[in-house]
Formats: C-alpha cells, structure tokens, sequence
C-alpha cells in the first residue's frame, strides 16, 4: 500500500517521479513548474541515487533525456510553455528514434513569455506533433494533483509499451494547487531493463545497436513513418481514456480537459440543479483522442459547450468527432483567466436555453 500526503501537484508529480524508479531527470527551471527540480534536488539522490542535473537550457534537457532514453534509461523532464516550445525539435527526434520518455507541461498563459497564470493554449502543440514531421505524442491531461501522481506512473508505462514520448500537458493551477494524495509505493529502479534496441554497449557476439533519427533513403524512411503511424492507430485502439458524467439521460453535454473540465463539473451539477439534463465528458487521454464516446453521444444530445483556457483548440477534435451530428458552441477564457462554474452556466443557458426561446 502505498501513504496518503497533503502535497502541491508539482511536488507530488516529483515525488511520483522517484517512486515509479525514474533514472534521471534532466531540466531548467521555469516557473509555474520550478518545484519539480528542487524538490527532486532535495529528495531524489539521497533516497534512490536518481541522477538530477540542471541543464543550462530546456534545448540541452531535451537532448540529455535523448541520450539517456537510447541507453534504456526511465527519464524525464518538466518544463512550461515557452520552455517546452524549445523542446520541440528533441522531441521530433526521440519520436523518430522510437524512444520512450516522459516529458510535463505545467501550462502558462501565451503567447511569448506570456504570464505564470494557468492556461491551455498548449493544446494543439502537444497532441499536433508541435515539432516538424508526422509524429505524435501520447497526451495526458491530469485535472488533479492525484491525477499528477498517477499519470507520472501511467506515462512511463505507455512511454515504453509503444517506445515514443510521453506528455502530460496540466497547466500552473494543478501544478501549484495542494490536495491530498495516495502515494503508490517505491518501486525498484531497475539497473538494466534489458532492451534489445538500448545503446548499452556491444558484448562479442552480439550486432551493433544503432539509434537514430535521420534516413537518407525515401523508402526507408517511408516505412518508418508507416511504422509510426500503425502505433499511433493501436493506441487509438486500446489506450483512450476519459471520465463521465450522467451519459444515460443527458440532453447537453459539457466537456473540456484538465483544470477546466474540473470546473464544468460544478457548473454541470449547478445546471442539473436547475433541472437541466447536462452530462460531462471529460478526456484524460489528448492522444490519443475519445472520438468514439462523441460520436456515439451525437445524435442523442441538442447540443455540446466546449469549456477550455484557450481560443478554441480541443473544440475542434470535438467537431470532427461529432461530424455534424450536433451542434457545438465554445466558451474560453485566456492569458491565465479561468472560468467561473457561474460563467459557465450562464454561457449554457444564454445559448442552449434563452437562444432557443
């Protein structure tokens, strides 16, 4: 069993780091994530002999969790917004490379250096790709501190089931809020985990082991985008993950991620209180994407509000999953602004409710 603490959602996303046996953590601080890398400094090596290391930027982080990820090492790196703007590159490598990793986005407000308020204008950068190329990341979007501990697990575990990066995308109200939370246990930092693809050296008899991302022929390089993209479809297959509410009579629904989908479910209940048939979907997982529960909710429902702390990113995975069959407004708030369980409810009913009068 693991303990039970009261804990900041980024001093416990740390704290999940050290218990799920991560290996190294390579980072820069940048608020509203700085936490992390001192709480790691703090705790880690004396508990686990965890290698922390402050790098002298986020493009140096990005490419030390490349290297160590092709010796077969569990790695991480935090950073927010702008910071992982300059990741973009090292990830599009490590995607290529098919390496596992796990990287977090604690969500500042955009663009540019923008604000350490809370935000979600990072939407279409983590599950787009963000860097060049066709490639995509496995998206988590925590809306808890709980949720920090337990994705950190979950990340590195989807990480090296499919070998690619791993994002979970939160945003500085999640990172900075505090909860209680129930702590897994320590587990035991394997040494060795025995990939037959890690760079750990060439004993006699065995083949060179050779990572990396750059293809010169077309055909090979084809055949590993084909391969990529037969991953990312079984992941749509069998990893999508979302949490609901009140699917069985629902005539509306809410939806939206992380921080603000945790609001909508007070305006939801706000609004059944009024004796409105809202549900919630809300998706833990940003890629891949729940289409399906969309799509089969269509043609029940008179119409979706879209709630996110952006100008409308995840509104448009929504669309096409509902392909027409309903219609769907959108309510946002940006540059750290976060939206009201009232504004949300007063949004529902200014267009589903007075609107149809």
């Amino acid at each position: 069993m693991g303990d039970t603490k009261f804990m900041k959602g980024n001093e416990a996303m740390a704290e999940a780091m050290i218990r799920a046996g991560c290996d190294a953590y390579f980072g820069y601080p940048i608020t509203p994530q700085s936490e992390v890398l001192e709480y790691l400094a703090r705790e880690a090596n004396a508990r686990t002999g965890m290698v922390i290391l402050q790098a002298e930027s986020e493009v140096a982080a990005i490419n030390m969790i490349y290297g160590a990820a092709g010796c077969g090492k569990r790695v991480m790196t935090t950073s927010s917004s702008p910071g992982i703007s300059l990741m973009q590159e090292g990830l599009s490598y490590i995607a290529s490379a098919q390496l596992p990793c796990l990287v977090a986005n604690v969500n500042r407000g955009g663009p540019g250096l923008g604000t350490i308020q809370p935000a979600q204008g990072d939407y279409f950068q983590a599950v787009k790709g963000g860097g060049h190329g066709d490639y995509h990341l496995i998206v988590l979007a925590p809306s808890s501190v709980q949720e920090m501990v337990d994705f950190v697990k979950l990340g590195f575990e989807l990480a090296e089931k499919y070998r690619c990066p791993a994002m979970m995308l939160t945003d500085g109200a999640v990172g900075q809020m505090m909860e209680k939370v129930t702590l897994f246990p320590q587990m035991e930092r394997v040494a060795d985990r025995h990939y037959p693809w890690a760079t750990t050296g060439k004993p006699v008899g065995q083949e060179r082991r050779y990572i990396t991302s750059l293809f010169i022929q077309p055909e090979k390089m084809e055949g590993i985008n084909k391969g990529l993209q037969e991953k990312y479809k079984q992941m749509q297959e069998t990893e999508v993950m979302f949490q609901s509410f009140h699917l069985d009579d629902c005539e509306y629904l809410f939806t939206g991620f992380g921080l603000a989908a945790r609001i909508c479910v007070k305006a939801m209940e706000m609004g059944r209180a009024k004796g409105y048939k809202i549900g919630l979907i809300r998706p833990q997982t940003l890629f891949p994407f729940p289409t399906k529960i969309y799509a089969e909710m269509a043609h029940k429902l008179k119409g979706i509000l879209d709630v996110e702390m952006n100008a409308g990113q995840m509104v448009e995975d929504v669309r096409l999953s509902v392909n027409g069959q309903t219609r769907v407004e959108f309510y946002g708030r940006m540059g750290g602004m976060i939206p009201s369980p009232n504004e949300i409810l007063e949004q529902f009913e200014n267009i589903y409710i007075k609107g149809a009068k």
